[in-house]
């Protein structure tokens, strides 16, 4: 799920939000640090990490573990990958212009650029391949299925109309072109699962739903007919069933993924008045009929302000979040059976959580000697350790030996993300052409 975030322009305090790929935690950033918040309950909103040092402007973590990438304003242009709970800064990367988006699961990172991707393999974070003269894509919009086997990536294909480009992120090439929309896209999706993706245009009014295997669509639902409406997010449910939906409005629609009982076109066509009207009246028409309606609805108290969205299982049943990038977490109760208007369950000022509480974790990182080539990840890092560069904290073998076992494939005993005593507190800086 993408992030939200807005520059500073009128005095008020925006924030980076974003949830993780489970959506058991919820990361604020902004230009005093980021934090990072467990949603593990509906009632209390627990702070897991609070760092003051410098201003952030995206901060993605890898599902519970301790693993964050994280992008300053301050410089815009270099990403760093930390381990949040020691303090300590694993790698950095710096590319030819400023980034746009990051996006992370268990086997690939993305960096993207306006005009360029950087697929790298997290585990020792080399550059496996960059996909290069992209479409001018100046929002950073992109998609990266959470689901390591179909590691699916998704970008627009077209700056002129709603193509999307799928690519396999773990063979390295390209998969299908979807012709989603007529107007270029303004949102995507991958379902949990990897196998569906959702999009939305710059027009607003209508979502789609296609599957990653064929390009077959498989959904289509109308949001609304306004026009000039701004989609900010979509967003499939954990469980796969609903698809979430943010604008500019004050209004979050969730659509109901089932297939009905009889098929929508073949009711149209074949059947009734509304055959005999398919018969005279333009596709466009007819269509409005057979597009699916929201299943569900919540009503923020404002309308402009980018958030994020997500469905999840929380404690005893659904619920429905909603963080807006002026730093407010908004939880409405979700009955899957019933749908209808959403009830707000609980509100959370994200700026006034944890601002007394120090957890004693956040370090100021140090400078280090750089790699010795260009995207060496890791690995240079480790080079270096051998021509007799200063080791951090770890002993020379223990690196080496840890480092041999992440490489492997399949890896045999590869960092394990939740657990504190993997991914070495080392620091390292590579240049990315």
């Amino acid at each position: 799920m993408s992030g939200a975030s807005s520059s500073d322009t009128n005095g008020a305090k925006n924030y980076f939000v974003n949830f993780n790929q489970d959506t058991t935690s919820l990361a604020v950033g902004g230009k005093s640090g980021y934090k990072l918040f467990s949603l593990a309950s509906v009632d209390n909103l627990e702070q897991i990490y609070s760092n003051a040092t410098e201003d952030s402007c995206i901060v993605e973590r890898l599902f519970s573990s301790s693993l964050v990438a994280v992008v300053s304003l301050a410089a815009p242009r270099k990403l760093k990958v930390c381990h949040f709970k020691k303090g300590t800064e694993i790698c950095n990367y710096s590319y030819s212009n400023t980034i746009l988006g990051v996006k992370l699961n268990r086997a690939r990172l993305v960096v993207c650029l306006e005009e360029s991707l950087y697929i790298h393999n997290i585990r020792d974070m080399r550059v496996l391949h960059t996909i290069r003269d992209t479409p001018a894509n100046p929002t950073g919009l992109c998609a990266l299925s959470s689901n390591s086997e179909n590691c699916y990536l998704g970008y627009p294909g077209s700056s002129s109309v709603g193509e999307v480009q799928i690519f396999d992120a773990m063979n390295l090439n390209a998969k299908i072109m979807i012709h989603a929309h007529d107007s270029p896209l303004a949102a995507l999706a991958f379902s949990p699962n990897g196998l569906r993706v959702a999009t939305a245009s710059e027009k607003g009014t209508v979502i789609r739903v296609f599957s990653v295997t064929d390009g077959t669509k498989l959904f289509e639902f109308r949001r609304g007919v306004k026009r000039c409406v701004s989609i900010s997010c979509l967003s499939f449910s954990m469980c796969g069933q609903f698809l979430s939906c943010s604008s500019n409005t004050e209004t979050i629609h969730v659509f109901k993924l089932e297939e009905p009982k009889d098929s929508p076109r073949k009711s149209v066509d074949e059947s009734g008045w509304m055959g005999y009207l398919s018969t005279y009246l333009p596709t466009q028409v007819t269509d409005v009929f057979t597009q699916g309606r929201a299943f569900a609805s919540a009503y923020l108290p404002f309308a402009g302000v980018k958030n994020v969205i997500s469905i999840v299982f929380i404690q005893d049943g659904l619920r429905l979040l909603v963080a807006t990038e002026d730093g407010v977490l908004y939880i409405y109760n979700f009955d899957s059976n019933e749908g209808g208007d959403l009830q707000l369950y609980k509100k959370f000022q994200l700026e006034d959580l944890g601002s007394n509480h120090t957890d004693g974790e956040t370090k100021t990182d140090k400078d280090s000697p750089s790699s010795e080539a260009p995207g060496a990840g890791l690995l240079g890092s480790y080079a270096g350790i051998v021509k007799g560069n200063p080791s951090g904290r770890m002993s020379e073998s223990d690196k080496l030996r840890e480092m041999a076992q992440a490489t492997e494939v399949p890896p045999k005993d590869a960092f394990q993300f939740a657990d504190d005593q993997e991914y070495p507190p080392l620091t390292q800086t590579s240049d990315v052409d």
